[in-house]
């Protein structure tokens, strides 16, 4: 499988087993990585001859790309499509702290970010694809919910990229930084709702607007 330096994207060509051949690759390169996976193996995983592969995807970096950009996509919309907009920052912003955290310590995540990291001076186009599919679908959406906020007059924010990529950091705390080096896999609620509560009262400090932020009825 061609993986030169060539930066354009190929477009794929889907049909009846287009699913099963990411799936396939979805198995195989999170047990293999990127440059561990063989052609065979994911042909083998998927069910379908290497010739069948090839018609679908013609480069490995393609097929990687749109492997974690479907996952990522399902991720992130399971994720977010539940908030409510019109809910208080506190309840809100909690509840994506929740399914963030839970997300960014799954072992798929956890996987891809090592494969993306790996392949980072290769590849440069792998982490963007996953960027892209993921954590900037997510960042969107906080964002899109602190603009509706602020005209609400329930936060005071200037820079509205910031704060939101700020909100994320907030999250990463602790927990993710032990599962990026190894060092836990497992975590239990009461250390997830640590980092939440914690964010959540800090973000707040910084831009909640005193008196018109609602008080997450979980605190009474």
């Amino acid at each position: 499988m061609a993986t030169s330096g060539v930066q354009v994207r190929i477009s794929s060509r889907k049909g009846r087993k287009y699913d099963q051949v990411l799936d396939g690759a979805r198995e195989v390169f999170l047990v293999a990585g990127f440059e561990g996976a063989s052609v065979d193996d994911i042909a083998r995983a998927a069910g379908v001859s290497k010739a069948t592969l090839y018609s679908y995807f013609p480069d490995k970096r393609l097929m990687f790309t749109e492997m974690a950009e479907r996952e990522c996509a399902r991720q992130a919309a399971a994720a977010l499509q539940l908030i409510d907009l019109s809910a208080p920052p506190r309840q809100v912003l909690k509840m994506a702290a929740h399914r963030l955290i839970r997300i960014m310590l799954s072992d798929f995540s956890q996987r891809i970010f090592r494969v993306c990291v790996a392949e980072a001076d290769r590849f440069p186009e792998l982490g963007r694809a996953f960027y892209d599919s993921g954590p900037a679908l997510g960042r969107a959406r906080i964002m899109d919910y602190l603009h509706q906020a602020q005209s609400r007059g329930e936060v005071e924010i200037a820079d509205f990229e910031l704060a939101a990529d700020q909100f994320a950091e907030l999250c990463k705390a602790d927990l993710w930084t032990r599962a990026v080096f190894g060092l836990q896999s497992d975590f239990t609620d009461d250390e997830i709702d640590r980092v939440v509560d914690s964010a959540v009262d800090m973000f707040m400090a910084r831009y909640g607007c005193a008196g018109k932020t609602s008080v997450d009825p979980s605190h009474q």
